[in-house]
Protein backbone atom coordinates (compact mmCIF):
# COMPACT_ATOMS: atom_id res chain seq x y z
CA UNK A 1 0.00 0.00 0.00
CA UNK A 2 1.41 3.20 -0.96
CA UNK A 3 2.48 6.00 1.58
CA UNK A 4 0.28 8.97 1.95
CA UNK A 5 2.27 12.33 0.32
CA UNK A 6 1.76 15.77 0.99
CA UNK A 7 3.45 18.49 -0.96
CA UNK A 8 3.59 22.07 0.41
CA UNK A 9 3.33 25.08 -1.37
CA UNK A 10 5.05 27.93 -0.52
CA UNK A 11 5.88 31.50 -1.84
CA UNK A 12 9.71 30.83 -1.15
CA UNK A 13 11.52 27.83 0.45
CA UNK A 14 15.07 28.55 1.29
CA UNK A 15 16.98 25.10 1.66
CA UNK A 16 20.02 26.12 3.29
CA UNK A 17 21.21 23.26 0.69
CA UNK A 18 24.16 24.65 -1.66
CA UNK A 19 23.17 21.87 -4.52
CA UNK A 20 19.56 23.14 -4.81
CA UNK A 21 18.99 26.56 -2.90
CA UNK A 22 15.64 27.46 -3.05
CA UNK A 23 12.26 26.22 -4.52
CA UNK A 24 8.48 26.92 -4.65
CA UNK A 25 7.01 23.10 -2.95
CA UNK A 26 8.36 20.19 -0.81
CA UNK A 27 7.20 16.83 -1.11
CA UNK A 28 7.10 14.80 2.44
CA UNK A 29 6.20 11.43 3.15
CA UNK A 30 6.69 9.29 6.64
CA UNK A 31 7.50 12.36 8.41
CA UNK A 32 10.87 13.22 5.83
CA UNK A 33 11.78 14.97 2.76
CA UNK A 34 11.12 13.62 -0.89
CA UNK A 35 12.19 16.44 -2.39
CA UNK A 36 12.00 20.24 -3.09
CA UNK A 37 11.82 22.15 -5.93
CA UNK A 38 8.69 23.27 -8.47
CA UNK A 39 5.73 21.40 -8.34
CA UNK A 40 6.21 19.98 -11.61
CA UNK A 41 10.13 18.45 -9.64
CA UNK A 42 8.21 16.69 -6.81
CA UNK A 43 5.02 15.65 -8.14
CA UNK A 44 6.25 12.60 -9.77
CA UNK A 45 6.78 10.14 -6.67
CA UNK A 46 3.21 9.32 -7.03
CA UNK A 47 -0.04 10.16 -5.81
CA UNK A 48 -0.09 13.65 -3.72
CA UNK A 49 -2.63 16.22 -0.97
CA UNK A 50 -1.29 19.81 -2.33
CA UNK A 51 -1.09 21.93 0.94
CA UNK A 52 -1.40 25.37 0.32
CA UNK A 53 -1.45 26.98 3.59
CA UNK A 54 2.13 28.35 3.18
CA UNK A 55 1.10 29.19 -0.60
CA UNK A 56 1.89 33.42 0.93
CA UNK A 57 4.97 32.03 3.60
CA UNK A 58 8.24 31.30 3.13
CA UNK A 59 9.82 27.98 4.90
CA UNK A 60 13.33 27.76 6.23
CA UNK A 61 14.60 24.80 8.01
CA UNK A 62 13.29 24.71 11.13
CA UNK A 63 15.92 26.72 13.36
CA UNK A 64 18.09 24.55 15.72
CA UNK A 65 18.66 25.58 19.05
CA UNK A 66 21.98 23.86 20.39
CA UNK A 67 22.37 26.11 23.41
CA UNK A 68 18.91 26.35 25.84
CA UNK A 69 17.28 24.85 28.75
CA UNK A 70 13.99 23.43 29.88
CA UNK A 71 14.37 26.47 32.33
CA UNK A 72 12.68 28.43 29.76
CA UNK A 73 9.47 27.29 30.85
CA UNK A 74 9.90 26.72 34.52
CA UNK A 75 11.83 29.24 35.51
CA UNK A 76 8.43 30.95 35.03
CA UNK A 77 7.01 29.27 38.31
CA UNK A 78 8.61 32.14 40.32
CA UNK A 79 8.62 35.82 39.15
CA UNK A 80 10.71 37.79 36.99
CA UNK A 81 12.75 40.95 37.82
CA UNK A 82 14.69 41.51 35.68
CA UNK A 83 16.10 44.92 33.39
CA UNK A 84 14.41 44.38 29.99
CA UNK A 85 10.54 43.83 29.83
CA UNK A 86 10.11 39.86 29.28
CA UNK A 87 6.87 38.09 28.12
CA UNK A 88 6.14 34.65 29.84
CA UNK A 89 5.05 31.33 27.96
CA UNK A 90 1.33 32.66 28.57
CA UNK A 91 1.36 35.97 27.04
CA UNK A 92 1.90 38.42 30.06
CA UNK A 93 4.38 40.70 29.83
CA UNK A 94 6.39 41.00 33.29
CA UNK A 95 8.20 45.42 32.94
CA UNK A 96 11.94 45.22 33.44
CA UNK A 97 12.98 46.71 36.46
CA UNK A 98 15.39 49.25 35.64
CA UNK A 99 16.66 50.80 38.88
CA UNK A 100 17.71 48.84 41.50
CA UNK A 101 14.91 50.54 43.86
CA UNK A 102 12.42 49.21 41.69
CA UNK A 103 13.64 45.41 42.05
CA UNK A 104 13.72 45.64 45.94
CA UNK A 105 10.07 47.18 45.46
CA UNK A 106 8.61 44.54 43.57
CA UNK A 107 10.66 41.96 45.89
CA UNK A 108 8.55 43.96 48.66
CA UNK A 109 5.41 43.33 46.84
CA UNK A 110 5.84 39.84 46.29
CA UNK A 111 6.50 39.50 49.88
CA UNK A 112 4.02 40.80 51.00
CA UNK A 113 1.24 38.97 48.98
CA UNK A 114 2.61 35.47 50.52
CA UNK A 115 0.55 33.83 53.57
CA UNK A 116 3.61 31.39 54.69
CA UNK A 117 5.22 33.31 56.84
CA UNK A 118 8.38 31.04 56.47
CA UNK A 119 8.51 30.06 52.60
CA UNK A 120 11.16 30.85 50.81
CA UNK A 121 10.51 33.72 48.15
CA UNK A 122 12.88 33.33 45.52
CA UNK A 123 13.01 35.75 42.19
CA UNK A 124 15.02 35.43 39.60
CA UNK A 125 16.40 37.85 36.30
CA UNK A 126 18.32 40.86 38.05
CA UNK A 127 21.34 41.73 37.14
CA UNK A 128 23.15 44.47 39.37
CA UNK A 129 25.39 45.16 35.83
CA UNK A 130 22.80 47.32 35.02
CA UNK A 131 23.41 49.06 37.78
CA UNK A 132 27.12 50.86 38.15
CA UNK A 133 27.94 51.96 41.67
CA UNK A 134 25.84 49.83 43.84
CA UNK A 135 25.15 45.76 43.92
CA UNK A 136 22.32 44.16 45.48
CA UNK A 137 23.46 42.76 49.31
CA UNK A 138 22.04 41.59 52.01
CA UNK A 139 21.62 45.02 52.88
CA UNK A 140 18.82 45.50 50.34
CA UNK A 141 16.99 42.58 50.71
CA UNK A 142 16.68 42.86 54.52
CA UNK A 143 14.89 45.82 53.99
CA UNK A 144 12.09 43.29 52.39
CA UNK A 145 12.26 40.65 55.22
CA UNK A 146 14.65 39.86 58.45
CA UNK A 147 12.48 36.57 58.98
CA UNK A 148 11.38 35.00 55.77
CA UNK A 149 14.69 33.48 53.36
CA UNK A 150 15.23 35.31 49.90
CA UNK A 151 17.22 34.35 47.18
CA UNK A 152 17.58 36.32 43.94
CA UNK A 153 18.89 34.95 41.00
CA UNK A 154 20.74 36.84 38.50
CA UNK A 155 19.97 36.85 35.29
CA UNK A 156 23.13 34.90 34.15
CA UNK A 157 22.46 32.19 36.30
CA UNK A 158 25.60 31.77 38.07
CA UNK A 159 24.94 34.21 40.97
CA UNK A 160 22.49 34.65 43.74
CA UNK A 161 21.84 37.23 46.55
CA UNK A 162 20.17 36.63 49.75
CA UNK A 163 19.36 38.19 53.17
CA UNK A 164 21.04 37.42 56.34
CA UNK A 165 18.42 35.41 57.37
CA UNK A 166 19.21 32.76 54.65
CA UNK A 167 22.91 32.94 55.43
CA UNK A 168 22.51 31.92 58.74
CA UNK A 169 19.93 29.54 57.69
CA UNK A 170 22.02 27.41 55.90
CA UNK A 171 25.38 27.85 57.92
CA UNK A 172 27.18 30.28 55.92
CA UNK A 173 29.06 32.40 57.91
CA UNK A 174 32.16 34.59 58.15
CA UNK A 175 33.99 31.12 58.53
CA UNK A 176 32.75 29.39 55.00
CA UNK A 177 35.63 27.94 53.56
CA UNK A 178 33.33 27.91 50.55
CA UNK A 179 34.80 29.30 47.32
CA UNK A 180 32.11 32.16 45.84
CA UNK A 181 30.82 33.30 49.39
CA UNK A 182 31.32 37.01 48.51
CA UNK A 183 32.08 39.03 52.10
CA UNK A 184 31.73 43.28 53.08
CA UNK A 185 34.53 44.91 54.41
CA UNK A 186 33.97 43.82 57.74
CA UNK A 187 34.28 40.04 56.95
CA UNK A 188 30.99 39.24 57.01
CA UNK A 189 29.23 37.00 53.93
CA UNK A 190 27.46 40.13 52.16
CA UNK A 191 24.65 37.79 50.55
CA UNK A 192 26.25 37.55 47.54
CA UNK A 193 27.37 33.68 46.50
CA UNK A 194 29.09 33.07 42.85
CA UNK A 195 28.60 30.31 41.58
CA UNK A 196 27.26 26.84 41.59
CA UNK A 197 28.71 25.44 44.81
CA UNK A 198 28.23 28.37 46.40
CA UNK A 199 24.67 29.29 45.18
CA UNK A 200 23.07 25.68 46.26
CA UNK A 201 24.02 25.64 49.82
CA UNK A 202 21.07 27.19 50.15
CA UNK A 203 19.25 23.63 49.06
CA UNK A 204 15.90 24.61 49.14
CA UNK A 205 16.32 27.06 46.41
CA UNK A 206 18.37 24.18 44.56
CA UNK A 207 15.17 21.92 45.06
CA UNK A 208 12.32 24.64 44.00
CA UNK A 209 14.25 25.52 40.64
CA UNK A 210 14.55 21.30 39.88
CA UNK A 211 10.62 20.46 40.92
CA UNK A 212 9.80 23.11 39.01
CA UNK A 213 11.59 21.79 35.73
CA UNK A 214 10.50 18.46 36.79
CA UNK A 215 6.84 19.76 36.20
CA UNK A 216 4.74 18.85 32.81
CA UNK A 217 3.53 21.75 32.13
CA UNK A 218 6.94 23.72 32.00
CA UNK A 219 8.31 21.34 29.80
CA UNK A 220 5.04 21.97 27.75
CA UNK A 221 5.72 25.84 27.77
CA UNK A 222 9.00 25.05 26.78
CA UNK A 223 7.94 23.69 23.53
CA UNK A 224 5.49 26.58 23.30
CA UNK A 225 7.76 28.59 23.02
CA UNK A 226 10.25 26.70 20.80
CA UNK A 227 6.84 26.85 18.42
CA UNK A 228 6.57 30.37 18.49
CA UNK A 229 10.04 31.09 17.19
CA UNK A 230 10.44 28.88 14.67
CA UNK A 231 12.57 26.51 16.32
CA UNK A 232 11.97 23.02 15.65
CA UNK A 233 14.96 21.24 17.60
CA UNK A 234 16.06 22.72 20.84
CA UNK A 235 18.20 21.30 23.51
CA UNK A 236 18.46 21.18 27.68
CA UNK A 237 21.80 21.33 28.08
CA UNK A 238 22.71 19.88 31.51
CA UNK A 239 20.00 21.07 33.76
CA UNK A 240 17.28 19.15 34.68
CA UNK A 241 17.18 16.28 36.85
CA UNK A 242 17.88 13.36 34.13
CA UNK A 243 19.23 10.93 36.97
CA UNK A 244 15.65 11.23 38.32
CA UNK A 245 13.94 8.27 36.48
CA UNK A 246 10.61 10.00 37.43
CA UNK A 247 11.29 13.25 35.74
CA UNK A 248 13.20 11.08 32.66
CA UNK A 249 10.07 8.98 32.21
CA UNK A 250 7.94 12.92 31.90
CA UNK A 251 10.39 14.29 29.68
CA UNK A 252 10.75 11.15 27.63
CA UNK A 253 6.12 10.97 27.30
CA UNK A 254 6.30 14.79 27.12
CA UNK A 255 8.59 15.30 23.84
CA UNK A 256 7.55 11.92 22.03
CA UNK A 257 3.79 12.71 22.41
CA UNK A 258 2.37 14.06 18.83
CA UNK A 259 0.92 17.20 20.51
CA UNK A 260 4.74 18.55 21.53
CA UNK A 261 5.98 20.98 19.08
CA UNK A 262 9.81 20.34 18.75
CA UNK A 263 12.34 17.80 19.01
CA UNK A 264 14.36 18.19 22.04
CA UNK A 265 18.20 17.05 22.54
CA UNK A 266 18.89 16.47 26.07
CA UNK A 267 23.05 16.61 27.11
CA UNK A 268 23.57 15.38 30.55
CA UNK A 269 24.84 17.09 33.51
CA UNK A 270 26.19 16.12 37.26
CA UNK A 271 25.58 19.57 38.65
CA UNK A 272 22.55 19.45 39.69
CA UNK A 273 22.61 15.84 41.00
CA UNK A 274 23.10 12.62 40.36
CA UNK A 275 26.65 10.71 40.19
CA UNK A 276 29.43 12.53 40.10
CA UNK A 277 32.42 10.44 39.14
CA UNK A 278 32.95 10.50 35.06
CA UNK A 279 32.46 6.10 34.85
CA UNK A 280 28.98 6.76 36.08
CA UNK A 281 28.18 9.46 34.46
CA UNK A 282 28.94 8.14 31.37
CA UNK A 283 27.02 4.96 32.00
CA UNK A 284 23.92 7.04 33.42
CA UNK A 285 24.25 8.91 29.86
CA UNK A 286 23.97 5.51 27.57
CA UNK A 287 21.17 4.67 29.60
CA UNK A 288 19.26 7.52 28.48
CA UNK A 289 20.39 7.31 24.77
CA UNK A 290 19.09 3.51 24.80
CA UNK A 291 15.52 4.44 25.02
CA UNK A 292 16.34 7.63 22.18
CA UNK A 293 13.45 8.04 19.33
CA UNK A 294 13.38 10.67 16.99
CA UNK A 295 11.86 13.55 19.03
CA UNK A 296 13.93 12.54 22.25
CA UNK A 297 17.72 12.42 21.87
CA UNK A 298 20.29 11.87 24.05
CA UNK A 299 23.17 14.46 22.75
CA UNK A 300 26.19 13.84 25.12
CA UNK A 301 27.79 15.31 28.37
CA UNK A 302 27.88 18.97 29.43
CA UNK A 303 30.25 20.54 31.67
CA UNK A 304 31.01 23.48 33.40
CA UNK A 305 34.77 25.34 33.49
CA UNK A 306 34.72 28.87 34.27
CA UNK A 307 31.29 31.48 35.30
CA UNK A 308 29.76 34.50 33.87
CA UNK A 309 32.16 37.68 32.68
CA UNK A 310 29.18 39.74 33.57
CA UNK A 311 29.00 37.53 37.03
CA UNK A 312 33.09 38.80 37.24
CA UNK A 313 33.93 34.95 37.80
CA UNK A 314 34.68 34.16 34.12
CA UNK A 315 38.38 32.81 34.20
CA UNK A 316 40.14 36.07 32.03
CA UNK A 317 43.77 35.97 31.04
CA UNK A 318 46.01 39.28 31.20
CA UNK A 319 45.08 41.91 31.76
CA UNK A 320 41.95 40.75 33.79
CA UNK A 321 39.04 42.63 34.22
CA UNK A 322 38.72 46.36 33.12
CA UNK A 323 37.30 48.77 35.65
CA UNK A 324 35.36 45.89 37.73
CA UNK A 325 37.13 43.57 40.62
CA UNK A 326 36.50 40.11 39.28
CA UNK A 327 37.79 36.85 40.30
CA UNK A 328 37.68 33.54 37.65
CA UNK A 329 36.45 30.91 39.53
CA UNK A 330 36.92 26.99 38.74
CA UNK A 331 33.37 25.39 38.75
CA UNK A 332 35.73 22.44 37.56
CA UNK A 333 39.02 22.33 38.54
CA UNK A 334 41.35 22.22 35.50
CA UNK A 335 42.67 18.92 35.98
CA UNK A 336 39.47 17.15 37.33
CA UNK A 337 38.08 18.50 34.04
CA UNK A 338 40.36 16.91 31.88
CA UNK A 339 40.40 13.39 33.84
CA UNK A 340 36.75 13.26 33.12
CA UNK A 341 36.97 14.88 29.67
CA UNK A 342 39.10 11.87 29.05
CA UNK A 343 36.68 9.15 30.44
CA UNK A 344 34.00 10.51 28.23
CA UNK A 345 35.79 10.61 25.16
CA UNK A 346 37.08 7.51 25.22
CA UNK A 347 33.32 6.50 25.37
CA UNK A 348 32.44 8.59 22.47
CA UNK A 349 30.85 10.89 23.66
CA UNK A 350 30.41 14.64 22.68
CA UNK A 351 31.09 17.06 25.18
CA UNK A 352 30.42 20.36 25.56
CA UNK A 353 31.78 22.72 27.71
CA UNK A 354 30.38 26.33 29.47
CA UNK A 355 34.27 28.18 28.39
CA UNK A 356 33.21 32.29 29.03
CA UNK A 357 36.77 33.63 29.30
CA UNK A 358 39.92 33.24 27.28
CA UNK A 359 41.65 31.00 30.46
CA UNK A 360 38.91 28.89 30.63
CA UNK A 361 38.79 27.95 26.52
CA UNK A 362 42.79 27.67 26.39
CA UNK A 363 42.31 25.13 29.49
CA UNK A 364 39.33 23.21 27.24
CA UNK A 365 41.71 23.30 23.92
CA UNK A 366 44.70 22.11 25.55
CA UNK A 367 42.57 19.11 27.65
CA UNK A 368 41.16 17.97 24.24
CA UNK A 369 44.35 18.20 22.57
CA UNK A 370 45.67 15.76 25.49
CA UNK A 371 42.54 13.47 24.74
CA UNK A 372 43.04 13.35 20.81
CA UNK A 373 46.74 12.22 21.63
CA UNK A 374 45.43 9.14 23.27
CA UNK A 375 42.98 8.13 21.41
CA UNK A 376 42.08 9.58 18.19
CA UNK A 377 38.56 10.09 17.30
CA UNK A 378 38.38 12.36 14.52
CA UNK A 379 34.79 13.47 14.39
CA UNK A 380 34.36 14.02 18.32
CA UNK A 381 32.69 17.32 17.57
CA UNK A 382 33.59 18.41 21.24
CA UNK A 383 31.98 22.24 21.51
CA UNK A 384 33.24 25.21 23.65
CA UNK A 385 29.96 26.90 24.63
CA UNK A 386 29.53 30.87 25.20
CA UNK A 387 33.42 31.31 23.99
CA UNK A 388 32.76 34.97 24.75
CA UNK A 389 36.42 35.87 24.59
CA UNK A 390 37.87 33.70 22.38
CA UNK A 391 40.98 34.77 20.81
CA UNK A 392 41.57 34.39 16.99
CA UNK A 393 44.64 31.82 17.63
CA UNK A 394 42.59 30.26 20.23
CA UNK A 395 39.79 29.70 17.20
CA UNK A 396 43.25 28.60 14.74
CA UNK A 397 44.34 25.79 17.48
CA UNK A 398 40.30 24.66 17.79
CA UNK A 399 39.98 24.37 13.98
CA UNK A 400 42.92 22.18 13.58
CA UNK A 401 41.46 19.98 16.91
CA UNK A 402 37.86 19.75 15.50
CA UNK A 403 36.68 21.57 18.10
CA UNK A 404 32.70 23.80 17.47
CA UNK A 405 31.90 26.75 18.71
CA UNK A 406 28.66 28.04 20.11
CA UNK A 407 28.49 31.44 20.85
CA UNK A 408 26.32 33.30 23.08
CA UNK A 409 25.87 36.42 20.40
CA UNK A 410 23.00 37.72 22.69
CA UNK A 411 25.67 39.35 24.63
CA UNK A 412 25.64 41.68 21.65
CA UNK A 413 22.29 43.09 23.12
CA UNK A 414 21.66 42.36 26.63
CA UNK A 415 25.18 43.35 27.44
CA UNK A 416 28.08 44.68 25.22
CA UNK A 417 27.38 48.24 26.42
CA UNK A 418 28.53 46.83 30.04
CA UNK A 419 31.31 45.09 28.62
CA UNK A 420 32.55 47.87 26.52
CA UNK A 421 32.56 50.35 29.73
CA UNK A 422 32.99 47.63 32.54
CA UNK A 423 34.22 44.20 32.80
CA UNK A 424 36.51 44.01 29.49
CA UNK A 425 37.11 47.83 27.77
CA UNK A 426 36.44 48.38 24.17
CA UNK A 427 38.47 46.57 22.40
CA UNK A 428 37.90 43.34 23.98
CA UNK A 429 34.29 43.71 23.80
CA UNK A 430 34.77 44.41 20.10
CA UNK A 431 35.86 41.29 19.34
CA UNK A 432 33.69 39.19 21.98
CA UNK A 433 31.46 36.39 20.48
CA UNK A 434 33.90 37.21 16.67
CA UNK A 435 31.56 35.11 14.40
CA UNK A 436 33.39 36.64 11.63
CA UNK A 437 36.79 35.56 13.26
CA UNK A 438 35.15 32.26 14.10
CA UNK A 439 34.38 31.07 10.49
CA UNK A 440 37.80 33.06 8.68
CA UNK A 441 39.67 30.96 10.78
CA UNK A 442 37.47 27.29 9.70
CA UNK A 443 36.00 26.62 12.86
CA UNK A 444 32.25 25.53 12.77
CA UNK A 445 30.41 27.68 14.87
CA UNK A 446 26.52 28.15 15.85
CA UNK A 447 25.22 30.38 18.48
CA UNK A 448 23.05 30.78 20.66
CA UNK A 449 20.26 32.02 23.30
CA UNK A 450 21.04 30.20 26.56
CA UNK A 451 17.31 30.30 27.36
CA UNK A 452 15.75 31.14 30.18
CA UNK A 453 19.07 33.22 30.55
CA UNK A 454 18.02 35.34 27.82
CA UNK A 455 14.59 34.94 26.22
CA UNK A 456 14.66 31.42 23.38
CA UNK A 457 14.72 32.93 19.73
CA UNK A 458 17.05 32.33 16.66
CA UNK A 459 15.36 35.29 14.65
CA UNK A 460 17.55 37.46 17.44
CA UNK A 461 20.14 36.21 17.61
CA UNK A 462 20.79 36.03 13.80
CA UNK A 463 20.11 39.69 14.02
CA UNK A 464 23.05 40.17 16.75
CA UNK A 465 25.22 38.25 14.50
CA UNK A 466 24.39 40.50 11.44
CA UNK A 467 23.88 43.79 12.84
CA UNK A 468 26.32 44.15 16.31
CA UNK A 469 24.03 47.06 17.50
CA UNK A 470 23.92 47.86 21.10
CA UNK A 471 20.94 49.05 23.35
CA UNK A 472 22.66 52.74 23.41
CA UNK A 473 23.18 52.28 19.65
CA UNK A 474 26.33 50.82 19.82
CA UNK A 475 28.26 48.74 17.45
CA UNK A 476 30.38 46.33 18.48
CA UNK A 477 32.64 44.76 15.91
CA UNK A 478 31.48 46.09 12.92
CA UNK A 479 34.62 43.84 11.56
CA UNK A 480 33.05 40.34 13.15
CA UNK A 481 29.20 41.06 11.47
CA UNK A 482 28.25 38.28 9.48
CA UNK A 483 26.09 38.18 6.47
CA UNK A 484 22.51 36.76 6.85
CA UNK A 485 23.27 33.93 4.95
CA UNK A 486 26.35 32.74 8.16
CA UNK A 487 23.94 33.95 10.14
CA UNK A 488 21.20 31.39 8.95
CA UNK A 489 23.43 28.61 8.27
CA UNK A 490 24.85 28.98 12.32
CA UNK A 491 20.89 28.77 13.29
CA UNK A 492 20.15 25.61 11.18
CA UNK A 493 22.63 23.03 9.60
CA UNK A 494 25.47 24.35 11.33
CA UNK A 495 24.03 24.16 14.48
CA UNK A 496 22.48 20.74 14.15
CA UNK A 497 26.63 19.66 13.51
CA UNK A 498 27.46 20.37 16.61
CA UNK A 499 24.74 17.70 18.00
CA UNK A 500 25.67 15.41 15.87
CA UNK A 501 22.46 15.47 13.59
CA UNK A 502 23.60 17.51 10.19
CA UNK A 503 22.35 14.29 8.89
CA UNK A 504 19.05 14.81 9.36
CA UNK A 505 18.11 18.43 10.17
CA UNK A 506 19.18 21.59 9.37
CA UNK A 507 18.64 21.74 5.52
CA UNK A 508 15.55 21.32 3.63
CA UNK A 509 16.62 18.24 1.46
CA UNK A 510 15.66 14.96 0.52
CA UNK A 511 16.05 12.63 3.30
CA UNK A 512 15.92 14.62 6.09
CA UNK A 513 13.35 15.33 8.60
CA UNK A 514 10.15 18.05 7.48
CA UNK A 515 10.36 20.19 9.88
CA UNK A 516 10.36 23.91 8.59
CA UNK A 517 10.45 26.98 10.56
CA UNK A 518 7.14 29.23 8.75
CA UNK A 519 8.12 32.76 8.26
CA UNK A 520 5.99 35.76 6.83
CA UNK A 521 9.40 37.21 4.82
CA UNK A 522 12.74 35.18 4.55
CA UNK A 523 15.74 36.90 6.67
CA UNK A 524 17.59 36.77 3.43
CA UNK A 525 15.66 39.56 1.89
CA UNK A 526 14.66 41.95 4.40
CA UNK A 527 16.46 44.76 5.50
CA UNK A 528 19.06 43.19 8.39
CA UNK A 529 17.74 45.13 11.08
CA UNK A 530 14.78 43.65 10.66
CA UNK A 531 15.74 40.04 11.07
CA UNK A 532 14.55 39.64 14.53
CA UNK A 533 11.27 41.29 13.46
CA UNK A 534 9.40 38.82 11.21
CA UNK A 535 6.16 36.87 11.97
CA UNK A 536 6.58 33.23 12.70
CA UNK A 537 3.35 31.44 11.65
CA UNK A 538 5.05 28.67 13.65
CA UNK A 539 6.73 25.47 12.86
CA UNK A 540 6.39 21.82 10.89
CA UNK A 541 8.03 19.17 12.66
CA UNK A 542 8.11 15.69 10.91
CA UNK A 543 5.55 16.63 8.29
CA UNK A 544 3.07 17.73 10.82
CA UNK A 545 2.00 21.56 11.33
CA UNK A 546 1.99 23.56 14.10
CA UNK A 547 0.47 26.94 14.30
CA UNK A 548 1.97 28.87 16.79
CA UNK A 549 -0.94 30.08 19.26
CA UNK A 550 0.23 33.52 21.14
CA UNK A 551 -0.85 34.22 24.76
Amino acid sequence: MAKEITIFAAEKIVTMNPSNPEGTHVAVREGKILGVGTLDEVKGWGEYTLDDTFKDKVLIPGLVEAHSHATEGSMWADPYVGYFDRTDPHGKVWPGCQLLDAVVARIKELEAEMTDPNSLLLVWGMDPIYFPGVRLTADHLDTVSTTRPIFVLHANGHVATVNRVCLRAYGITRDSEVVGVLRGSDGEPNGELSELVAMFQVTEALQRLQAAMAAEQALRDYGRIANLTGCTTVTELGTAPMHDPTATEMFRRVVNDLAFQTRLVVYYGSSFGGPQDAEGIVDAMQKLKAEDTDKFRTGGIKTYLDGSIQGLSACIGWPGYYKAEGTGIWNEAPEQFAAKLAVYHRAGINVHTHCNGDEAVQVFIEKVEDVLRDCAWLDHRHTVQHCALTTAAQYRKMAKLGICANLFINHVWYWSDQHYEITVGPERANRMNSCATAKREGVSFSFHSDAAITPLGHLHTMWCAVNRITPKGRIVGETERISAYDALKAATVDAAYQLHMDHEIGTIECGKFADFAVLDESPLDVDPMKIKDISVWGTVVGGVKYQAVQG
